[in-house]
């Protein structure tokens, strides 16, 4: 049921990669940077200088008057948060950053829906929860572009509301956007922005909007250019979402990520920081993307996924080293119960689609992979499902939903996608061909969700593979892995990966990826679901691990991998993690 690989060699242009060796980039470097589509070194510059201007955000200058009234005023502000860790890395820079640019703490506060019990964004409950709490002026990070109904309640109440978002927007029936009456709305992503960066995260959206009111502020004489607070102590937290939401690493948000990336590495984060790095054991002073969207990420969402992520948001947002430390270590816990419960839903999803898969088979003599999954089941967690889809996504190259029922007795599905299949825009197909059956939905190109009744799963499931069916052609339903070709010896050393894991690298700026043909000189199974390997490339003998793999390689075999370093007693071994494999 694995869906096979194809490997392609990136193209990397030797004039591009020779204009970069000569603006001093590594050899290496700049055969991989031109193999990502970087054309011109400037692209390469992170300095906090280079990132777009806050006056290009439509509406970002309205934003900044909004608050600085707010805070003028002394009127409460509420920032309504969203339960991922894009969510609540957004809530803690919009409170730390308005607590630096003066507003009082005592009028500055946060709720954040249980994701059982509120569903998604700003709703008329969350709404009544935060005026509960005495705010006068809501501030949704991370949603409420498609709050319809909660921001009109809002408003109804006498409430100011900015929204803050990156989501697309909702449309109606006919096709049409419809935005949320909010006083303001920033969103690089609604009719009319003319931003240069579509890929803002959330949290990236919460600071432009924090830069702004700086500016703002700074024009009503509250301080100058010289003793302005300094908004860029706020850059850890907004790197950690900006990967772990795992949006597109243009080139704006490179620079975001690596002015974060590099505060983290100077000693120069927040507590609640450097608590999740330690008690993840890495190594604050080499942290890279890889440990934020790995160790740091899963952390914070797991809170979200099964308690309550304010115990996430609270760690953000400490300034006491040691309440931070006891925070990290009750995420570390949730996180482990996380863990536990994924494996037995990947259990179960693994036999609910062998049975599936069986079932296609007996109907068309042909076994084959449809063009979408949809698995539900009853034991199923609704805050573990986007993990599952994740996961199958991985292994079968096929957009993939997966379906907890929530506590309304509704079912809710999250779903990932693979390159070519907007899954967001398939799922406005699917409501308008079966109109009533999704109740809710809304998300990105490659991950959404949406909420239907227990009956609508069945015409859901047909549906959406009807919509797969007619939009993805052989071509795209075969898993193509992009490498950057051969290493040269003299990169295969310890060195070498050093210098790969302190660039930026993530989504649409994948981290490298070489491919070689090696002889495979040895290979046993160790912990009964990983192939340990001694392979022979370019006349030396070379270590190797493939996780997850149970079934043995042929003699001769061309490998993708990556590199990486085991220290063991001091000792450094570099060794291949093997990603693929083709004859």
């Amino acid at each position: 049921m694995t869906s096979t690989s194809t490997l392609h060699l990136r193209d990397a242009p030797p004039r591009t990669v020779w204009a970069l060796e000569q603006a001093g980039f590594h050899p290496l470097l700049a055969r991989l940077y031109a193999g990502r589509g970087v054309r011109d070194p400037c692209e390469l510059d992170d300095a906090f200088a280079h990132l777009h201007a806050p006056a290009e955000l439509r509406q970002a200058d309205a934003a900044a008057r909004l608050l600085a009234d707010a805070i003028d005023a002394g009127r409460r502000i509420g920032i309504v948060a969203d339960y991922d860790c894009d969510g609540a890395t957004a809530c803690a820079v919009a409170l730390r950053g308005l607590a630096l640019l003066g507003a009082p703490r005592d009028r500055l506060g946060y709720v954040v829906p249980d994701r059982a019990v509120h569903g998604y964004g700003l709703t008329p409950a969350i709404v009544d929860l935060a005026r509960a709490r005495g705010a006068e002026l809501l501030v949704t990070v991370d949603n409420g572009i498609a709050s319809l109904d909660g921001v009109a309640h809002a408003r109804a109440l006498g409430l100011s509301v900015l929204v803050t978002d990156h989501h697309l927007p909702a449309a109606d029936a006919g096709g049409t956007i419809v935005l949320p009456d909010a006083d303001v709305i920033v969103n690089p992503n609604q009719p009319g922005c003319s931003f240069a960066s579509k890929n803002l995260a959330g949290v990236g959206v919460m600071f432009y909007v924090l830069l702004a009111l700086r500016s703002e502020l700074r024009a009503r004489g509250r301080f100058d250019a010289q003793n302005q607070p300094r908004l860029d102590a706020l850059l850890d937290l907004v790197a950690l979402g900006t990967v772990a939401d795992v949006v597109k690493l243009d080139a704006n948000n490179r620079r975001l990520v690596a002015q974060g990336l590099k505060r983290i590495r100077q000693g120069r984060m927040q507590p609640g920081i450097a608590a999740l790095l330690a008690i993840a054991g890495r190594d604050a002073r080499r942290a890279g993307g890889f440990d934020l969207g790995f160790a740091l990420g899963p952390r914070i969402n797991a809170a979200g996924r099964l308690a309550d992520m304010t115990l996430g948001i609270e760690c953000l947002v400490t300034d006491d080293a040691a309440r931070a430390g006891e925070l990290a270590m009750t995420l570390d816990t949730i996180n482990r119960e996380r863990r536990t419960i994924e494996t037995g839903m990947r259990e179960q999803a693994e036999s609910l689609l062998a049975g599936m898969l069986a079932e296609a088979s007996d109907a068309c003599s042909e076994k084959a992979t449809p063009p979408a999954v949809v698995l539900y089941d009853a034991a199923f967690h609704e805050g573990v499902v986007g993990i599952v889809a994740a996961r199958l996504k991985d292994r079968l190259h096929r957009p993939t939903f997966v379906f907890a029922r929530g506590q309304d007795g509704l079912l809710k599905g999250s779903g990932r996608s693979i390159p070519g299949f907007h899954l967001r825009d398939a799922l406005d197909l699917v409501a308008k061909r079966r109109p009533g059956v999704l109740l809710r939905f809304g998300g990105h190109a490659m991950a959404a969700g949406c909420t239907l009744a227990p009956e609508g799963l069945d015409a859901f499931a047909a549906t959406l593979r009807d919509v797969a069916g007619e939009l993805l052609d052989a071509s795209t339903l075969a898993r193509t892995l992009w490498t950057d070709g051969s290493l040269a010896l003299q990169y295969y050393n310890a060195e070498t990966v050093r210098t790969l894991d302190a660039q930026v690298w993530g989504q649409a700026f994948d981290a490298p990826l070489f491919s070689d043909e090696v002889e495979v000189v040895s290979q046993r199974l160790v912990g009964e679901q990983h192939l340990k390997l001694a392979l022979r490339c370019g006349g030396t003998l070379r270590d190797a691990i493939w996780f997850g793999r149970t079934e043995l390689l042929p003699e001769r075999v061309t490998l993708a991998y990556r590199l990486s370093v085991d220290a063991w007693q001091g000792r450094e071994r570099v060794q291949m993690v093997i990603e693929a494999a083709a004859p």
